[in-house]
């Protein structure tokens, strides 16, 4: 059994020479030259992919990278406790560091597009999951550093353990002054770095690839200490960040589910979603086609978010223009029915609604029909007049397209949408919501 076992997990079969392996690896330390060359248009173009939300752009550059080379070289040095290496290799990733935080920083400062993509925020919430890929690929990646025949593994470590990605990020943070996003993003860079050279140094030693020099028993146990006092400081606070994920996807549910047994089951069309988790309370914002609820109505659902595991939370109702105009409606109805105004009075109030309910109301299914022949994609719309009120108890008006699509708009889809709606329906300004 114990020779199947060898068999099986035997990393010296395919082995490459060593003092081959460790030139190749040293050679990828400087970022001068050719390298210096590839991180530069790496740095440049993981910050346009960001920037314009191109997965596969960011693909090719985290292809491209060279942050690899001095992070292997780095669990080469600790494995083999050559701290000249370890020193060289520390200072030029360093460098590149600053080198990719300063460029990507100059960039987005410029860069007229700073709306907040999903590949930008995919890089601020790193957690366990992301200490186990950086492990996991910096495996596989140094196995196949070792290898004489290289193979596949390369592109796909340098895609799964993403370097350059959350490094441009955090020049993203930098540049808008958004600081959650630059921690967030550097915490989930010094994680990959992190975690690749200890998987790096695990497989130096499973090899049993010689020391430099000799190193007393005390400086050995200094290095252990050292790597497990770094191990912890980034694996203490990602146990944290997935804690709170899970949380949050947990809590999520439960809000879907509340909505789909009070709302979706009922035949209520909801246009308009938005959750806040991370406010005090929690709200849950929605907006619905043709349902008005009462006040009393919304005090029972709040009531009703405690018992469906939902607390501290506060569910918020957008239908402000609506009841401004069944309030108005009412009114006139109630003063026809007292009779204590003439026929004039009555036609000429009547009149004044008609114009508030137009100004207010808008043919949403002639616009959807005409709005598929230029975006065949949009599944629904609704356009609408609302007024938001304020705690200053001041009030302002918007007009709202909320629409839903199988995905989600281009920008520059979104932009000849606006422009459209607004020269049809001869608006000035239009907000556009896109709902899932």
């Amino acid at each position: 059994m114990s020779t199947i076992l060898n068999t099986l997990f035997n990393l010296h079969n395919g082995e490459d020479d060593r003092q081959k392996t460790l030139e190749s690896v040293k050679g990828n330390i400087s970022f001068t030259g050719a390298n210096l060359w590839i991180l530069a248009c790496a740095i440049l173009m993981a910050s346009v992919g960001l920037n314009v939300n191109s997965t596969a752009v960011i693909i090719g550059a985290m292809l491209i990278s060279p942050l690899m080379g001095p992070i292997v070289a780095s669990g080469f040095a600790l494995g083999m406790y050559d701290f000249d290496l370890l020193k060289k290799s520390l200072r030029n990733l360093f460098i590149a560091t600053l080198a990719g935080l300063l460029v990507s920083t100059i960039y987005f400062f410029i860069s007229p597009f700073k709306e907040v993509q999903s590949e930008l925020l995919a890089r601020t919430s790193p957690n366990i999951y992301d200490i186990l890929i950086a492990f996991f690929g910096g495996l596989v990646g140094v196995i196949a550093v070792t290898r004489v025949e290289k193979g596949n593994p390369i592109p796909g470590v340098a895609i799964a353990t993403a370097l350059m990605p959350p490094l441009c990020t955090a020049g993203y943070g930098l540049a808008t002054g958004n600081f959650k996003f630059f921690f967030g993003a550097i915490f989930l860079y010094g994680i990959n770095c992190v975690f690749i050279c200890i998987a790096t140094y695990g497989i130096v030693k499973f090899l049993k690839y010689p020391a430099k020099e000799e190193v007393d028993k005390k400086h050995q146990k200094q290095v252990r200490y050292g790597i497990t006092f770094v191990v912890l400081l980034m694996l203490l606070p990602s146990i944290y960040f997935a804690y709170r994920l899970f949380a949050e996807q947990q809590y999520q549910q439960s809000v879907n589910n509340f909505i789909e047994q009070e709302f979706t089951n009922k035949g209520n069309t909801i246009v308009y979603k938005k959750t806040n988790y991370n406010s005090s309370p929690k709200t849950i914002e929605l907006a619905f086609l043709s349902k008005r609820f009462t006040k009393e109505e919304i005090d029972s659902l709040n009531v009703r978010l405690y018992t469906k595991n939902i607390p501290e939370t506060k569910l918020i109702i957008r239908q402000d223009s609506a009841d401004r105009i069944q309030l108005l409606r009412n009114n006139i109805l109630n003063e026809i029915k007292s009779k204590d105004i003439v026929v004039d009075e009555k036609d000429k109030k009547i009149q004044a609604l008609e114009t508030e309910i137009a100004k207010n109301t808008f043919d949403s299914k002639q616009i959807l029909q005409e709005a598929k022949i230029f975006f065949p994609t949009i599944q629904s719309l609704s356009l609408s007049n609302v007024q938001f009120s304020y705690v200053t108890d001041s009030t302002s008006n918007a007009t709202i397209l909320v629409y839903h699509a199988k995905e989600e708009l281009t920008d520059a889809e979104k932009t000849n949408l606006v422009k459209w709606i607004k020269k049809r329906n001869n608006l000035k300004n239009l907000q556009l919501i896109y709902f899932k």
